[in-house]
């Protein structure tokens, strides 16, 4: 039995445990739709729906779903960006008892072949100007049928006219369908009375979001109803100050990543929440959208809230709205969070989590005691331990490192088709996550860094992380990025990817020798490159793999060269 020695470290109001009663997400849509029924749930380039229209739509996808065959258990794919058909498409699935596939809308055909095989998706439901990639592989897959639609959809109509006449021309979004694929307006106009009621457990699988897991080819986590509600409730229950019907989210991070699905799209649903939908990242409109919309909330990741300070404008906008923020997906520089905080008067803690658990299963207190570089302590119904690296059933006592381990309502019911993969990342009813990391005295979490990407070097463990917590500090440095790259004698050695703030400028000497006055000498940089950006993924999160993927690249060359 676990100690659970982080309790005492709880805000008062946050529960030392939680009850998840056994309700499916259907039924949490249900109670917000009588509690709130004209509360705005989503506003987008203008445009709005209540919960009592969101509520309507979703039912009418569900009896057009219904009309294809798809019931309890089928796979219904999702290929968009955060937008309203989105959501619709999400309640109204799941309402149906279908399982929700969760697909990044800028994969290439390949990548999403493989998803969607490995998914048994029936149904895609993707963005038009995305359909001709869809489409071109629908013949590999056991995809029958194709729905289609627009982003214009649910604009107001005057910009939806605009849209039609200018940006579909200059985007090349006005795309015809083929044969048995079909428009979702039009669906939806023809959707004939309510769907079949279907019988759902809250331990019946919600949805697939692939992961890279540990190893290999991506994996599709498969999430409960139950996963999905209690790690809602979870984040509801850990912001104190919530104020249902009242508050209002920034949903810059995608629905179809776990952080975003949870908390964004889930959360605010709980609380009967207003969702300000982003459908794609850049730096002016993030800010002119908070000046703008006023949230309260806006959970991200540290490239989001690094853009924000470094915004060459940033005087022009109001972030005053702007409460509470969860940071995950990376580590949060301490110089972020303290400049953030200062600009906005809100608070940003860093947490973490992965998608096999919903994701979030630590937190740093809001307005309790935050510690830098730690993600936190577990939340409530949340266990965790640090056990040894070669050996699970060994916990390891306070300030030893290992591997992190975790138990709780928020875990993944398993990976699909996988049944080796799942066994090898559960030990006795705890998952191992694969991140190496400790815990101190007062039961506080720390991510040293995950376990591939440990930087062995001349018989030296480096830990990415601590050099670029370093780098962080660095007032000339906006981004970075440390990664192990191979070396002939030594394995590997240290290098340092870094972009520069606006405007100044810095030679590599001047780099290494700052990290020379703050770390170890075996942890300094032997290399760096400065650079325009960094590579991320849809959520921001720097791609440090492909990074060291390139260097491989050029030394094969050189290689070849030679």
């Amino acid at each position: 039995m676990v100690e659970k020695i982080w309790l005492e470290h709880y805000e008062e109001g946050v529960p030392h445990d939680l009850q998840i009663e056994p309700k499916t997400i259907p039924q949490y849509v249900a109670e917000t739709v009588e509690r709130f029924p004209d509360v705005v749930a989503s506003r987008f380039m203008g445009g709005s729906l209540t919960y009592r229209e969101l509520d309507l739509q979703a039912e009418r996808f569900a009896a057009v779903l219904a009309s294809f065959g798809v019931g309890k258990g089928s796979r219904v794919a999702l290929n968009l960006p955060n937008c309203p058909q989105f959501m619709i498409a999400y309640y109204g699935a799941l309402r149906l008892g279908a399982i929700v596939v969760l697909c990044n809308p800028l994969y290439t055909g390949r990548e999403l072949t493989q998803q969607l095989d490995d998914a048994g998706a029936e149904i895609v439901l993707t963005l038009s100007r995305f359909y001709p990639i869809v489409r071109n592989i629908k013949e590999k897959t056991k995809v029958k049928t194709i729905i289609a639609t627009s982003i214009k959809e649910y604009l107001p109509a005057g910009l939806r006219l605009l849209y039609t006449l200018f940006q579909e021309k200059k985007e090349g979004d006005r795309v015809k369908l083929q044969p048995g694929d079909y428009w979702l307006q039009g669906l939806l106009r023809r959707a004939d009375g309510p769907p079949p009621a279907v019988e759902l457990k809250h331990d019946d699988v919600a949805c697939i979001l692939y992961t890279g897991g540990t190893t290999g080819l991506a994996k599709g986590a498969l999430l409960t109803h139950r996963n999905l509600a209690a790690n809602a409730l979870q984040i509801k229950s850990w912001l104190t100050d919530l104020k249902e019907g009242d508050e209002i989210g920034m949903a810059v991070l995608p629905f179809f990543h776990s952080y975003g699905m949870s908390t964004c799209l889930n959360l605010s649903l709980l609380v009967g929440g207003t969702l300000v939908l982003v459908p794609r990242f850049t730096q002016e409109e993030i800010l002119k959208l908070i000046h703008r919309e006023r949230p309260t909330l806006m959970p991200g990741v540290p490239t989001l809230y690094i853009a924000i300070i470094n915004a060459p404008n940033l005087k022009k906008y109001d972030l005053s709205s702007i409460r509470v923020c969860i940071s995950g997906a990376a580590p949060l520089p301490r110089e972020v969070q303290d400049r953030f905080e200062a600009l906005t008067g809100g608070r940003l803690r860093e947490g973490y989590g992965l998608t096999e658990t919903s994701p979030v299963t630590h937190c740093n207190p809001i307005y309790g005691r935050s510690k830098a570089g730690s993600i936190g302590v577990p939340f409530p119904g949340t266990e965790a331990k640090i056990v040894d690296l070669t050996d699970p059933a060994a916990e390891l006592p306070a300030g030893e490192i290992g591997q992190l381990a975790i138990r709780g309502p928020q875990v993944m019911k398993g990976y699909l088709n996988q049944p080796e993969e799942t066994a090898a990342v559960f030990h006795d009813g705890w998952f191992l996550t694969g991140d190496i990391g400790k815990r101190d005295e007062e039961g506080y979490f720390y991510i040293v860094d995950r376990e591939k990407d440990m930087i062995i070097a001349g018989g030296y463990n480096i830990f990415p992380r601590e050099i670029e917590e370093v780098l962080y500090s660095h007032p000339k440095i906006k981004e970075a990025c440390a990664a192990g790259i191979p070396h002939s004698y030594r394995g590997e050695t240290v290098k340092a990817y870094i972009v520069l703030r606006e405007g100044e400028e810095m030679d590599e000497a001047e780099v290494r020798k700052f990290c020379e006055e703050n770390l170890a000498r075996y942890k300094v940089p032997k290399a760096v490159e400065f650079r325009d950006e960094l590579p991320k993924t849809m959520v921001g999160k720097v791609l440090r793999r492909a990074l060291i993927e390139e260097e491989r690249a050029r030394g094969k060359k050189k290689g070849s060269a030679g």
